[in-house]
């Protein structure tokens, strides 16, 4: 049975990559594919190891119906290449650091907004404050690709 691993990354992993990865493990539910597609985040910094999600995205998930759960803050790990089918950024100084690190893959690194007609990043709602706004483009995204990913796990 094919499995698909899917790692989301931002500068802290405190904001928008845990909302990434819990607003897309809730829709991968929804579907019944939580044993075939799972989810996870990291930070390029890792500024913030060992914390939990930020109370903004904690609420913001919770305001849109999803339990955020227990989260812990992690840095990108070395071998994210081997453990990870996608690894997916925010913006482009996430896609930088990620591929300085792991090389251009564009098939396996991109950034989620590649599925958006309307953004072209995530912008960081630990500066922006706008925490809806950042949900809100992170949702639009996964919405776009889940059925490709569905397809690829159907494949």
């Amino acid at each position: 049975m094919k499995k698909i691993h899917i790692l989301f990354v931002c500068l802290g992993n405190i904001c928008r990559s845990p909302i990434a990865e819990v607003l897309m493990r809730d829709l991968i539910a929804q579907v019944g594919m939580s044993e075939r597609i799972t989810t996870d985040s990291a930070g390029t910094s890792g500024w913030h190891d060992g914390k939990g999600m930020h109370c903004g995205s904690a609420e913001t998930l919770e305001v849109n119906g999803i339990d955020p759960g227990r989260f812990i803050s992690k840095r990108l790990p070395e071998n994210a290449l081997n453990t990870y089918d996608y690894i997916v950024v925010m913006d482009d100084d996430n896609l930088h650091e990620v591929e300085q690190r792991f090389g251009r893959h564009p098939r396996r690194i991109f950034k989620l907004t590649d599925f958006s007609r309307e953004y072209d990043h995530v912008p960081d709602p630990y500066y922006t404050r706008r925490f809806q706004h950042s949900y809100d483009i992170i949702a639009q995204s996964c919405r776009a690709w889940l059925p490709e990913l569905i397809k690829e796990i159907n494949a």
